[in-house]
């Protein structure tokens, strides 16, 4: 299993970073890794929100199937995946000086054998922590910006 961990500091409280965040759909927007976000029913936000992500790295791609399995406003975002990879994951705000929001990406990924199992996590999860720092330095500047 790889754990990848990824957190910025983000200048803007975490009700304005959270103002982005929950909004699933665009993700897109900031992940790079994200090429489409489809939801499974009529639920778009909160615990039991499921959907497929069609995740694209290099010439990988994949359906991510994804739950919601936490939700707290302004603090955190739990996620299971059940697609090809399986694991859980979470993001995470929280207050920082000046009234600034770290925001923290935190995941535990299974790959499956034909991405080499084990060891294609490592690798993998190298190459997906490079991905989500720079999808995070992407969010940065959205919220900064004043989009959320």
């Amino acid at each position: 299993m790889a754990r990848i961990r990824v957190s910025t500091v983000i200048d803007a409280s975490p009700a304005q970073v959270w103002d982005e965040v929950r909004t699933i759909e665009r993700h897109v927007d900031w992940m790079v890794d994200a090429a489409r976000i489809t939801f499974e029913g009529n639920r778009r936000a909160g615990v039991g929100t499921t959907f497929d992500c069609i995740t694209k790295v290099g010439p990988i791609r994949l359906t991510d199937r994804m739950e919601i399995t936490e939700w707290r406003d302004g603090k955190v975002m739990g996620v299971r995946h059940a697609g090809l990879v399986t694991g859980r994951g979470r993001f995470t705000l929280t207050r920082a000086r000046g009234g600034r929001t770290r925001f923290t990406w935190d995941e535990r990924l299974r790959f499956p054998w034909w991405l080499g199992g084990p060891v294609g996590g490592l690798a993998g999860g190298r190459l997906m922590r490079r991905i989500w720092k720079r999808n995070l330095r992407t969010l940065k500047a959205l919220v900064e910006s004043g989009r959320a």
